[in-house]
């Protein structure tokens, strides 16, 4: 079982690889989208990269809760509801929501990500 430094050296690896990112912006703060400059399309190789470099599978619904973001169960005036919110913590118990949780924008979860928390997912997986 790999450690956490040993995680993040291969998460790092496989983002600076798949974004052509330099080494030292991959740091476990930075935001895949707003800082590495992640888009949709790179995620699917990310995905692929860390599912080679750690002999995991990733389901995409995991990563990405489209489902819980477009339901109008749980998101009402672009906004993700209490529910949603519930919902999202549980499905997602790797990630930091406490910043989404104080103003939760479904336009700004795609900005959420840090690699911080794919390496909490990682983790998870092992």
């Amino acid at each position: 079982m790999a450690n956490s430094e040993e995680v993040f050296s291969k998460v790092q690896a496989a983002l600076v690889d798949a974004l052509g990112v330099e080494d030292d912006e991959v740091t476990p703060e930075a935001t895949m989208v707003g800082d590495l400059g992640a888009e949709s399309i790179d995620f699917l190789d990310i995905v692929f990269k860390l599912e080679k470099a750690f002999g995991i599978s990733i389901p995409r619904e995991e990563l990405f809760p489209d489902d819980i973001l477009t339901n109008a169960a749980y998101v009402e005036n672009g906004k993700v509801t209490a529910g949603g919110l519930a919902e999202l913590k549980k499905r997602l118990p790797w990630a930091d929501l406490s910043k989404f949780e104080q103003n939760p924008r479904v336009q700004d979860f795609g900005n959420l990500l840090t690699v911080n928390d794919l390496c909490r997912y990682v983790e998870s997986k092992l």
